[in-house]
């Protein structure tokens, strides 16, 4: 994602007809990812370093944003690994089976069902401190020295998901807001007053994991700590510092390879949820990866595929722009391309879960649009607000579990024409038009 950047991902071709990914024989799996640090930024596809300067006295931003890896970079993040492969793997279909018993309700209802216990150092958790079944929570970057209260009072979205947390440095077992040494999660981060007064207002948050800079540079704490129980602990820290009862993942670039760091975020989680279950607490986990308009590519599949092999209980947060297909000049229609691949990714989770009921496997399955232009260079995917409208219908009439989008200080229309702001759409747009038309989602 943006700066604070969204999840990267590895992608494969898909044919039309089918929700399963099929990579060209001999060829690299394509993706995109999220760039976080965009003070610096390698133009991927073989021209000059792009320089953005960071105003003096103003932190360096880790974003969330996904640039493509389509044949025409040099990086690849790997082979993708057919689907097909995955869902005929004997022991992840043993595994996924073995957990469904325990899962008699969706991932997001059977965490509500649990009673939640506050921490007194982020204020009281009772019910009210649970995020909602269904929720629009937009990326919230906190590179920006923004308000988390004063962004959510004048948007009028009062749940936010922080972007992000990432260890300082690599082989660090602690995490810090932006990877900053001096925002380390703990009793003296400000942001404990700000989630107080968001409560106060009716609202929550929802801290977020990784982003591209983390995954691609090993900041990523599953990818920088080397310690199981150490990153469960970590995992425990930030739901009891800040009262929390979601965690967000967003896991791409070489973090989707990294398959010693995907094993050993998968069973910390377990560790994380056992923990929560021993203690009488709500941590609901979600997997923020990308897309294709045909569906979940093999690599990001494979992280799904880990989590459910260690028996995680989870949904997943698809991003839904940063295609770069190569379109006509009217450009796609992102709200189309985005419910397609809702639609593709919904027959995947089918059968990775077959005895589970159409309403269950929605309710596993959230979204995240980029207000605007987004990173292709020949701006044909731009989504506009009739795009985000098509998609709040159909993830309302499916009783999705969360709509959001990349990122809430993108949500105005200071920059038209201009292409992966981490400021403005690039569209011509009120302020905050795209919250006040996606939040209706939560107060349906």
């Amino acid at each position: 994602m943006g700066q604070n950047g969204h999840a990267g991902r590895a992608v494969c071709p898909a044919d039309h007809r089918t929700a399963l990914p099929r990579p060209t024989p001999g060829q690299p799996c394509p993706g995109r990812l999220r760039t976080e640090r965009p003070a610096l930024r390698l133009a991927l596809s073989g021209s000059l370093p792009v320089i953005r300067l960071v105003p003096p006295g103003q932190e360096e931003p880790i974003r969330m944003k996904r640039t493509s890896l389509r044949p025409r970079t040099t990086l690849a993040l790997g082979l993708c690994v057919p689907l097909t492969v995955v869902l005929a793997t004997g022991a992840v279909g043993a595994a996924a089976a073995a957990t469904r018993p325990a899962q008699a309700t969706h991932p997001a209802q059977a965490a509500h069902l649990a009673p939640a216990t506050s921490p007194a150092s982020a204020g009281h958790g009772h019910a009210r401190g649970l995020v909602p079944p269904h929720v629009y929570a937009p990326y919230f970057e906190t590179w920006t020295k923004d308000s988390i209260p004063a962004v959510a009072r004048h948007s009028g979205a009062p749940y936010l998901t922080l972007a992000f947390l990432q260890t300082p440095k690599r082989g660090s077992c602690s995490v810090a807001w932006n990877g900053s040494p001096n925002r380390l999660v703990g009793p003296g981060d400000p942001y404990i007053a700000q989630i107080r007064k968001l409560r106060a207002m009716g609202g929550n948050v929802v801290p977020s994991f990784g982003g591209f800079s983390a995954d691609q540079g090993a900041t990523e704490i599953a990818d920088s700590c080397t310690s199981v129980p150490k990153i469960a602990k970590v995992y425990e820290k930030v739901v009891t510092t800040y009262g929390v009862t979601r965690l967000d993942m967003d896991v791409e670039a070489k973090s989707l390879d990294n398959k010693a760091g995907i094993a050993r975020r998968s069973a910390a989680i377990k560790m994380l949820q056992e923990w929560a279950a021993k203690t009488h607490r709500t941590v609901q986990i979600v997997f923020t990866i990308g897309v294709e308009p045909s569906g979940l590519p093999g690599n990001c599949f494979n992280v799904l595929k880990s989590a459910a092999a260690h028996g995680v209980r989870f949904t997943v947060n698809i991003m839904a722009f940063d295609y770069y297909i190569q379109a006509s000049k009217t450009g796609i229609e992102i709200g189309a391309a985005a419910v397609k691949a809702l639609n593709a990714t919904h027959l995947q989770l089918g059968h990775f879960y077959p005895g589970r009921s159409q309403s269950r496997l929605w309710a596993l399955e959230g979204v995240t649009l980029l207000p605007g232009i987004d990173d292709y260079p020949k701006k044909t995917e731009v989504t506009y607000l009739p795009d985000a409208s098509r998609v709040e219908n159909f993830a309302a009439a499916h009783k999705l579990p969360e709509l959001s989008i990349w990122a809430i200080e993108r949500d105005n229309g200071g920059c038209p024409g201009t292409i992966d702001s981490n400021h403005c759409s690039g569209i011509k747009q009120k302020a905050w038009a795209f919250s006040h038309l996606l939040e209706l989602f939560t107060k349906r």
